[in-house]
């Protein structure tokens, strides 16, 4: 059986908690309206860095394919210039051909060759040696 005493320290018990349980709730309120705010602000922040993500994306998609379509223009460029240097050749063999078959082809040329590369045209027997 409960004694009295021990029902008088049973309501103080219930009192004193009574008492404690406001003063908590006090404490804890505006740590709890920080939260919320806060957590309104971060789902702000979060909705704008999903659009800022998107808007990137889409410039993303648009820097690579004009990067794409660079490389293509300089793949063009250099196809272009590749013919430039092929049709060069044959015009020089056609010019070559052309002298040839004027008959003032091959002697000046084979001379002035022959010049451009040191070679004077005496080093097959006459005076090679000579002041050796």
């Amino acid at each position: 059986m409960p004694s009295q005493l021990d029902s008088r320290r049973a309501s103080e018990l219930r009192a004193s908690l009574s008492a404690v349980g406001p003063t908590l709730d006090a404490e804890m309120r505006p740590r709890i309206t920080t939260i919320h705010s806060n957590s309104a602000a971060l789902a702000s922040q979060q909705a704008d860095l999903t659009k800022q993500t998107a808007k990137l994306q889409k410039e993303s998609a648009q820097w690579q394919k004009m990067a794409d379509n660079s490389r293509g223009k300089l793949k063009e460029l250099g196809d272009f210039e590749n013919w430039a240097e092929m049709l060069e050749r044959d015009l020089q063999v056609l010019e070559e051909t052309i002298r040839i078959v004027d008959g003032k082809g091959t002697d000046q040329r084979d001379a002035s060759n022959r010049m451009a590369n040191g070679n004077s045209g005496y080093e097959n027997g006459y005076g090679s040696g000579y002041g050796k």
